[in-house]
C-alpha cells in the first residue's frame, strides 16, 4: 500500500468483495445452524455485511477516507476469523449457561476487539502496515479457506514498512478503546453477561 494517484490507498476492490463473501458464507451457516426461515436468513446476511463490516467501516474512517477504509478492511479480517469463524465452531459452548462459558465468550470478544484497534492503530501510525489479503490473488485466497489453511495465510502474510504517514498525528488516539474493553470485560464476567447470547438472541428468534 503506497500513495498513488495522490491516495494513500489501493484502488483495487477485490479486498472488500472477498471479505463481503466470506462473511456471508459464515452468517449462511449461522442461519443454517440457529434460523428457522429463509427469509429471515437473508434479512440476517444482509444486516450484517452493512451493519458489521460496510457502515461500521465507513463511520471508522477519518482522514484520507479510502485509506481509513482500507485499514478497517485489513483490521476487520482477524476479527472475522475469530468472532465469526471460531466463534460459529465454539457457539454450542459460549452460548451455554454457566460461568466457563461467560468467561469463554468475554475473553474471544476481548481478543478480537483488541487486537481490531491495535492494528487499526498500526495502519494510522504509518510504522507498519499490516496487508494480510493484498498480497495475494483471489484464487490464492479462495484455495487457502477452502483447505482449512487462511490462518496460515494471514500469519505468513507480507509487512509493508512505510514512513509514517504525513496527514495524521496523535495515533495513539486508536489505542484507547483497547482500554476500555478490558475494564469493561471483567465488569461483564462477574455480572454474568455473555456477548455470544446477546449477539445469537438478536439476529435470531430462539432464546438461547
Amino acid at each position: 500500500m503506497s500513495e498513488t494517484k495522490n491516495q494513500w490507498a489501493r484502488d483495487d476492490p477485490a479486498f472488500v468483495v472477498i471479505c463481503s463473501l466470506l462473511l456471508a458464507v459464515v452468517t449462511l451457516a449461522y442461519c443454517a445452524a440457529y434460523d428457522h426461515s429463509a427469509s429471515h436468513a437473508v434479512f440476517v446476511v444482509i444486516s450484517v455485511l452493512l451493519f458489521h463490516f460496510l457502515i461500521a467501516g465507513v463511520l471508522l474512517a477519518t482522514s484520507c477516507w479510502l485509506y481509513a477504509f482500507d485499514v478497517h478492511c485489513n483490521s476487520f479480517f482477524p476479527m472475522f476469523v475469530m468472532l465469526y469463524v471460531i466463534h460459529y465452531f465454539l457457539s454450542p459452548l459460549l452460548v451455554a449457561h454457566g460461568f466457563i462459558p461467560v468467561l469463554l465468550s468475554n475473553l474471544l470478544f476481548l481478543v478480537a476487539a483488541s487486537y481490531y484497534h491495535y492494528l487499526n492503530f498500526l495502519g494510522y501510525d504509518g510504522k507498519v502496515i499490516f496487508v494480510f489479503i493484498s498480497s495475494y490473488t483471489c484464487e490464492e485466497i479462495m484455495y487457502q479457506f477452502y483447505t482449512c489453511h487462511l490462518f496460515t495465510l494471514i500469519m505468513t502474510s507480507k509487512m509493508h514498512l512505510t514512513a509514517v504517514l504525513p496527514f495524521l498525528e496523535r495515533t495513539t488516539f486508536f489505542l484507547y478503546p483497547i482500554g476500555i474493553v478490558i475494564v469493561l470485560s471483567p465488569i461483564l464476567i462477574l455480572s454474568g453477561f455473555s456477548p455470544s447470547r446477546y449477539f445469537m438472541n438478536m439476529y435470531f428468534s430462539q432464546r438461547l
